[in-house]
C-alpha cells in the first residue's frame, strides 16, 4: 500500500525542515553568523530529514530503498564525524567510503557495474584531476586513503550515470537522471571540501560544499523512491 496520509504529509514536510536545517548549519561560519553551535545542531539533522524521506517512501524495489538508506545513515555517520575536521577526518572518510559502496550496491541492482564503459572514463579523468590537484597537499599517511575514497566516489557517480543512460527512454528516466546529477554534485561537493583543507583558496566554502551536499544526497535519495512520488 502508498504511505497513509500522514506519513505523506511528513514527507512532504521533510523537504522544508532538511533545507531550513541546512541553512542554519551553513549560517553557523565565521563569514556569516560565526555561531560554531548551529552546526552542531543543525548539519545532523538535515541528513536526517533525508533519511527520513527515504526511508518513508514506497520503493519499487526493497533491496535499492535499504542499500540507498544505509548509505544516508553511513553519511550520517561521516557528518557527525566531521564535526572534528581533524581528529575526525579519517573516520568520515571511512564512513562515506562506505556510504558509497552501499550507493553502488544500489545502483547496480538496475544496471550492471561498468554498463557504461564512457561514463567511467569521463568521471576517471575527473577524479584524476581533482587527486593532481589536492595531491602536494596531502599528507603522506592520508594518501592511500585519500586515493581509495575518490576512486569509490566517483565510481559511484560513473555508477549512476550508467543508469540515466540506460534508462533516458524508460518512463523513470527523470528519476535516474536526478540520481546521476546527485552523484556528480556529490563528486563537486566533496572536492570542495578536499580542496579547502588540502590546499586552500576556496571563498566561503561551507557554503559552496554543504548545499551541493544536501543537494547531491537529496538526489541520489530519489533512487529510494517510487516515480510518481518523486515528481
Amino acid at each position: 500500500m502508498f504511505p497513509d496520509s500522514s506519513n505523506a504529509a511528513l514527507r512532504r514536510l521533510l523537504p522544508v525542515v532538511g533545507a531550513g536545517a541546512a541553512l542554519l548549519a551553513i549560517a553557523s561560519a565565521p563569514w556569516a553568523l560565526d555561531r560554531p553551535w548551529l552546526n552542531v545542531a543543525f548539519k545532523p539533522l538535515a541528513t536526517l530529514c533525508v533519511i527520513a524521506w527515504a526511508a518513508l517512501g514506497r520503493s519499487d524495489d526493497g533491496l535499492v530503498k535499504r542499500w540507498i538508506v544505509i548509505g544516508l545513515v553511513c553519511s550520517l555517520a561521516g557528518d557527525v564525524a566531521l564535526l572534528w575536521p581533524v581528529q575526525g577526518f579519517l573516520v568520515g572518510l571511512v564512513a562515506f567510503l562506505l556510504a558509497h559502496m552501499a550507493y553502488l550496491v544500489a545502483l547496480t541492482r538496475r544496471v550492471k557495474f561498468l554498463a557504461s564503459p564512457p561514463a567511467f572514463g569521463v568521471w576517471a579523468i575527473v577524479a584524476a584531476s581533482v587527486l593532481a590537484r589536492l595531491w602536494t597537499g596531502v599528507p603522506p599517511e592520508l594518501r592511500a586513503p585519500v586515493i581509495v575514497y575518490v576512486c569509490a566516489l566517483s565510481g559511484m557517480a560513473a555508477q549512476a550515470t550508467s543508469v540515466w543512460l540506460a534508462r533516458r527512454s524508460q518512463p523513470d528516466a527523470a528519476r535516474w537522471r536526478a540520481v546521476a546529477v546527485g552523484g556528480g554534485l556529490f563528486v563537486l561537493s566533496d572536492a570542495i571540501l578536499a580542496t579547502d583543507k588540502f590546499v586552500g583558496g576556496i571563498p566561503m566554502p561551507t557554503l559552496s560544499n554543504l548545499s551541493t551536499y544536501w543537494l547531491g544526497q537529496w538526489f541520489i535519495a530519489c533512487a529510494a523512491v517510487r516515480t510518481r512520488e518523486t515528481a
